[in-house]
């Protein structure tokens, strides 16, 4: 029998092995084997199973399965191919979604040098410059080093004949070693009475003369129903292992090691709350069960003003479908978002809730994808890589606030859009989608206006709670007559004050990191900038350092201007460290805790401050826009937005809209019970049409502005966009390789509209020097976007064929949520 295999790597055909028959009745479609690949081993997806094959040549065995059970069946697969597809890439990439990070066995080559000897090479090379030369000084420093150490340290990739030659000659030696993964299956040590209780009970007097403690072990095994982990029988008999040992040599214990699964517990927890549902919402429960029942797709979006109840109508959602057998995903944007959601869906279905994010351990996310597989679990919350939970019979998939741009992949390949995925994931499964928002995405309410989705409304707070009352605040006027203390008005101060002073809540929004934005010199101008990317440097003050947001590149804060020498420093700009520290200099007596990426980083912690918020222990939340989603706090309420133009500045199609959704948002956590909330928003632009539809709470007349505009300057929804990005450490290559790109696809010029090659906004990112095309296709011409991919995919192929520069990085965003 043969298995065709595809592997997470950029080319798209997929590789023929044979299959031993000792792992003939193992290997089936969606199980991951190990398989030689060249001269190295790989871990890669069956996608396909034969009889027979065609080829003539000697087909190498698969050595290896390392899934019992399949990760995806052919429904799935194709789920798969529909990305791999859409997003251009490779099904095996598409396919290492689907499995958790360290559990793939694979080759990892490494580089061992006589440094000695590496390094009389290098003093014999008369240009120290040359690409030998650099390696070879690399080498003669450490012993063993990673081919991609080296190739970052001499900036080049094409590295491999160069190490060959040195083989050859004694320098090196190049070493192929298999890395099992990083994660495995945990097992602990487990103790059990080996006799029965009687006849242990027999013994007790006997032990009792000899060992107290032997004695204490015994005792406490009587009052286990099952086997407890040795380290715990330990710690609670306060005992050695020696005294396990000892009762196992006479028979009386036995020791077994068994699996334990590591388990990812959340610090944040409130009390189960019972919620009489509205007439609105059992509406919305009635129409999206129709689906669930019949087993259809359809999407839905449900537009639900803050605090109108949309997470007790997933909760109901999801019981019918759980009753039903199947299984259910729940997407939030963030991990901001999942401690309150989990703890709410914890509170109704207790052990057969699992998450996955990046904050857990490598274990901790292994195990939950294994219980997953194994049915352990029917509903996983999660940010966007939760969508590819390995799930074989899905009812419903919930996307919640389905309008934020973290649903986005922009890191890695395939650059896929978990909301568009989810719904074509729930198509392949025959269930309904439910896209949830406060603000929808642009692109979602069209969609719903055009009928493509079903429209479910919400527009009422539940538990009698009104929308707050916003007000704005022009701070050029609050400046003019003086009423400013630093970044604070008058105004905000003074009602920050009344809150306190009531023992109520309050949520101060700034969403800028750190505590000066820019450090410049107030005699020559120059801005402290980062050495690797083309943005300003960020000054932290905890540490007294400055760093770069893009790249994490720390530098002492200098104590003069590296241009001109003077001491003139300034710090300009109000980062949310800031503003916590002038918060606590005017309120001494108030506790104020920072809630961004810097002061959540150590696990567990964003849900201790939620803890603690919610009890009272905290008044004041000051954040980014972690505080801006999902928090439902009934004793909030006042929000402050320190500089609502902070996303306005953005040089993107899409900044209006996020500006709008994120103060919607953070608007929002005010009053979400019997009291009155209130949100005052600062402003140096209080006209701009956004902020006026904001003040009024006015989606509608934001959404109608906003389609004219879309539609004037061709952006989506009316059309679909791609980027093709070329990023290289050397300016002139990254320069070179997006003319060439661009000669290959302007012959598509009568179909698309291509713009010819840009600097990107942010021009160099750590390190990389960036170039973009901007590639428009008309939906009214080309509605699911073939002839943009078709354009963008032969271009690549004749790209790496016939350009010089095919060894520049080169990436495709199809979709792309931001065009910086």
């Amino acid at each position: 029998m043969y298995c065709q295999v595809v592997f997470p790597l950029p080319f798209r055909n997929s590789f023929t092995y044979s299959i031993p028959k000792e792992l003939e009745e193992f290997v089936k479609i969606g199980v991951r084997v190990v398989t030689p690949f060249g001269k190295r081993i790989l871990t890669g997806f069956v996608i396909s199973i034969t009889q027979e094959t065609e080829l003539k040549e000697k087909i190498k065995p698969i050595q290896d399965v390392l899934d019992e059970k399949p990760i995806f069946d052919e429904k799935e697969l194709k789920f798969y191919e529909w990305i791999s597809e859409y997003y251009i890439s490779s099904l095996g990439e598409a396919l290492r979604n689907a499995v958790p990070y360290g559990s793939d066995v694979e080759t990892k080559r490494k580089i061992v040098s006589e440094t000695n000897f590496c390094f009389d090479l290098y003093n014999k090379e008369t240009n120290k410059k040359t690409l030998r030369a650099k390696l070879l000084l690399a080498l003669s420093e450490k012993e063993v080093n990673n081919v991609s150490t080296l190739q970052k340290i001499v900036k080049k990739k094409n590295i491999y004949s160069l190490l060959r030659s040195l083989e050859k000659i004694g320098a090196i030696s190049i070493l192929d070693l298999v890395d099992e993964g990083k994660v495995r299956i945990k097992k602990a040590k487990f103790v059990e009475l080996a006799k029965s209780i009687d006849e242990v009970y027999n013994t007790i007097p006997e032990i009792e003369k000899k060992s107290t403690k032997q004695l204490v072990i015994l005792l406490e095994l009587l009052n286990q129903k099952e086997a407890i982990q040795q380290s715990e029988l330990i710690k609670k008999t306060n005992n050695t292992i020696s005294s396990i040992n000892a009762l196992e040599k006479k028979g009386l214990v036995r020791v077994i090691e068994k699996e334990v699964d590591r388990v990812y517990h959340e610090t944040y927890t409130e009390e189960k709350s019972t919620i009489q549902l509205t007439e609105k919402q059992k509406n919305v429960i009635d129409k999206v069960s129709q689906k669930i029942e019949s087993n259809e797709f359809e999407s839905f979006l449900l537009f639900g003003v803050t605090g109108s109840g949309k997470t007790q109508v997933y909760i109901e959602l999801a019981k019918k479908v759980i009753e039903q057998g199947k299984e259910v995903i729940i997407l939030v944007p963030e991990i901001s978002l999942t401690p309150q959601i989990t703890s709410r869906f914890f509170n109704y279905f207790n052990e057969i809730v699992t998450v996955l994010h990046s904050k857990m351990s490598l274990g901790e996310r292994y195990d939950s994808w294994r219980g997953i597989i194994n049915g352990k679990y029917k509903l996983v919350i999660g940010p966007r890589s939760a969508l590819f939970a390995p799930f074989k019979n899905l009812g419903l998939i919930i996307v919640d606030e389905e309008h934020d741009q973290s649903y986005k992949q922009n890191e890695i390949v395939p650059k896929y859009h978990a909301r568009d995925a989810a719904i074509m994931r729930a198509k392949f499964n025959n269930c309904p989608v439910l896209l949830g928002s406060a603000t929808p995405s642009v692109e979602s309410m069209f969609n719903a206006k055009s009928n493509k989705y079903t429209l479910l409304e919400l527009p009422e707070r539940i538990d009698n709670a009104i929308l707050p009352q916003i007000k704005l605040i022009d701070l050029t006027i609050e400046k003019k007559k003086g009423k400013m203390e630093s970044v604070f008005s008058h105004t905000l101060l003074e009602e920050i004050k009344q809150r306190l002073l009531k023992k109520e809540n309050v949520i101060i929004l700034q969403n800028r990191r750190g505590f000066a934005t820019q450090v410049f010199c107030a005699d020559c101008g120059e801005v402290v900038m980062c050495p690797n990317c083309s943005v300003s440097m960020v000054h932290h003050i905890n540490k007294n350092i400055l760093q770069c947001h893009y790249c994490n590149y720390i530098q002492p804060v200098p104590k003069a201007c590296t241009t001109c020498g003077s001491i003139a420093l300034k710090f300009f700009g109000t980062g949310t460290q800031r503003v916590e520290d002038e918060l606590t200099y005017y309120f001494p007596e108030a506790k104020i805790e920072r809630v961004d990426s810097d002061s959540t980083s150590k696990k567990g912690s964003l849900g201790e401050i939620l803890n603690r918020f919610r009890k009272g222990e905290i008044q004041i939340l000051v954040g980014t826009q972690m505080v801006s989603k999902g928090l439902d706090f009934g004793n909030v309420t006042l929000v402050g937005v320190i500089s609502a133009e902070t996303s306005l500045w953005i040089p993107d199609f899409r900044s209006d809209e996020r500006t709008f959704q994120l103060l919607t948002q953070v608007a929002g956590r005010a009053g979400r019970s019997e009291k009155i909330g209130e949100v005052l928003i600062q402003t140096q632009n209080h006209k701009h049409f956004v902020l006026q539809k904001v003040l009024m709470n006015d989606y509608n007349g934001f959404y109608e502005k906003e389609i004219l505009l879309r539609e004037q300057n061709g952006y989506p929804p009316f059309t679909r966009i791609g980027i093709i990005e070329v990023k290289d450490e050397n300016e002139e290559h990254a320069r070179g390789a997006i003319n060439n790109f661009y000669e290959f696809i302007k012959k598509y010029q009568n179909r698309l509209t291509i713009t010819p090659p840009t600097e990107a906004i942010i021009y160099k990112i750590k390190g990389f020097y960036r170039w973009h095309i901007l590639i428009k296709s008309n939906k009214k011409i080309d509605a699911g976007g073939k002839t943009l991919r078709t354009a963008i995919f032969e271009s690549l192929i004749e790209f790496n064929q016939k350009s010089r520069f095919r060894d520049v990085k080169i990436s495709v965003d199809i979709d792309p949520q931001s065009i910086i």
